[in-house]
């Protein structure tokens, strides 16, 4: 494409609402940016001229911003666009929401293992990057097409020095609907994975799980406290053998041996 030609081709093109993916204050839609496909992320109308709600966006797209992880969608720039105003522009991620693959029974195991892996990959970062964020849900949670990767939208509106462990509960028990969602659909589901939902949506918050490394640990079937109780085993065991060694009881060392030491020694 010459210069000219780009001159005269409009920069916004095939700009279309994608009402299924709205977002409590946003309104989502997909179109061309100088023909590159993207997505475009921008207030509703009632709250368009609210000052709460201006400085609410403007606070995303800098707490999204610096954000890179495989399965968050990213965000690319914040500028106005005709007809819609300002927008987040982010990624195109063209593909199904969990909620679309649950209500048309479309779920299997594929999905489940991404649930386990990807989706709590994308919380673990959240976390360590002490993102506030919307409750993640099956809306929240997009397979890509033909690859059908996980990528998380929605994921943050502020950022703080630290997060609460209130903040970290409600990722473990929203993970856990989410998760308990997928099992309903996937019949030969383990047994192990439905007593890991069941744990991260416990009534009483003291017994779930306390963080997002402890719920890791169990979906990969290790256990922080096992392997700690191992390392332990092991250097007790090593300590054991060192003092046994140094004792009185520990066997004399061959004669031939300190023969052969101080021959050896003795050689100019």
């Amino acid at each position: 494409m010459n210069e000219q030609h780009k001159a005269d081709s409009p920069k916004w093109t095939e700009i279309e609402l994608l009402p299924k993916w709205d977002e409590e204050y946003y309104d989502v839609y997909t179109a061309k940016k100088h023909g590159k496909w993207v997505m475009l992320k921008t207030l509703k109308q009632p709250y368009k001229d609210d000052p709460r709600f201006i400085a609410m966006i403007e606070k995303e797209f800098d707490v999204r911003y610096n954000l890179a992880h495989p399965h968050i969608v990213m965000i690319n720039d914040f500028e106005d666009v005709p007809t819609l105003g300002r927008c987040i522009i982010t990624d195109d991620v063209y593909g199904d929401s969990l909620a679309t693959l649950l209500e048309q029974n479309k779920v299997d195991a594929s999905h489940l293992d991404k649930i386990c892996n990807q989706l709590v990959d994308a919380l673990d970062y959240i976390q360590r990057n002490h993102i506030v964020h919307f409750p993640v849900k099956p809306e929240t949670i997009i397979f890509t097409e033909n690859i059908g990767n996980l990528k998380l939208i929605d994921v943050g509106f502020d950022q703080r020095e630290h997060l609460t462990p209130a903040d970290a509960e409600e990722d473990i028990l929203n993970f856990g609907k989410v998760l308990s969602a997928v099992l309903d659909k996937v019949p030969d589901a383990s047994a192990r994975l439905r007593r890991i939902a069941a744990r991260c949506t416990a009534p009483d918050p003291r017994d779930r799980y306390t963080d997002i490394h402890s719920l890791r640990m169990d979906i990969a079937q290790r256990s922080s406290n096992r392997l700690y109780i191992a390392i332990i085993a092991f250097l007790l065991i090593m300590i054991g053998i060192l003092i046994w060694l140094n004792s009185a009881g520990a066997p004399a060392k061959p004669d031939n041996l300190s023969h052969s030491i101080n021959i050896i020694t003795s050689q100019p």
